[in-house]
């Protein structure tokens, strides 16, 4: 039975709808909760939340810098649970973080203040699939559902196990290599959604290197969706305001919906 996020994904694209997820850093700015606010607004069917680490080793430059500023002024997980608790975007919030912070918190105290922020996923990309069935359990049995990553790379029988553990969605990484804004889309990126699609029939969304309408609108033409990140957390690093980021969503949804016969 899936939850609240692949739920509200899988109604989204069962009506003809390309799935947009958009990823902001928690605490980077005073108003960062406003941001998430604005994603929604704009027409995300579920927001990342990036809860910083020191060492996101996913993660390019851009997000890397954005998580360096957020620890700069002072923000912990926890605060930033505590400030979702605050917020209601209408959409499912996803939580992304790295697994030494859910180590350190512990399985079910993580997964439980999440839950009690209303959060309904959680992304931890680098805890491996032969390492995360503890910290999946734990967390489906506080009502959190692990999204789990796949790469151009991944071999087939792989490619299977994780589609059938991940919940909420499937995440494509389109390309090999950290989170950043390219030039286009990789053509590993449909390669792989097709890959996934054939397997499963949750819903497969690529990231990594998403930065315009255009991208969004390729990406989608493969797979059920995309998630956007470095493009957005680039222009609020460099000052955008929430209604700004909110428009740079909002054109990436009037592209990707334009594209729907």
């Amino acid at each position: 039975m899936s939850g609240p996020l692949e739920a509200a994904l899988r109604r989204a694209r069962d009506s003809g709808r390309k799935l947009l997820v958009p990823y902001v850093t928690g605490g980077l700015r005073e108003d960062w909760t406003a941001v998430v606010s604005a994603l929604a607004e704009a027409g995300a069917d579920a927001i990342e939340i990036g809860i910083p680490f020191s060492d996101p080793v996913m993660d390019g430059p851009t997000i890397q810098a954005a998580s360096a500023r957020a620890l700069e002024r002072g923000v912990t997980p926890s605060a930033i649970v505590t400030a979702l608790t605050g917020v209601d975007a209408g959409v499912p919030l996803v939580a992304m973080t790295y697994y030494n912070l859910v180590f350190r918190a512990g399985h079910r105290r993580f997964a439980s203040e999440l839950a009690g922020a209303g959060v309904s996923g959680a992304i931890v990309p680098d805890l491996p699939l032969e390492e995360s069935a503890e910290w999946e359990a734990d967390a489906r049995a506080a009502g959190i559902e692990t999204v789990l990553l796949a790469a151009p790379v991944t071999p087939d029988h792989r490619l299977e196990q994780i589609a059938a553990r991940s919940r909420g969605f499937v995440y494509a990484v389109g390309l090999m290599g950290v989170t950043g804004e390219r030039s286009g889309v990789a053509a590993s990126a449909g390669i792989l959604a097709r890959r996934l699609k054939s397997v499963t029939d949750k819903p497969v969304l690529i990231g990594f290197g998403i930065a315009t309408p255009a991208h969004a609108v390729a990406a989608a033409d493969a797979a059920d969706g995309v998630v956007v990140a470095s493009a957005l957390m680039r222009r609020y690093l460099d000052g955008a305001s929430p209604d700004e980021l909110g428009a740079q969503v909002g054109a990436m949804r009037q592209a990707l919906d334009r594209s729907v016969p």
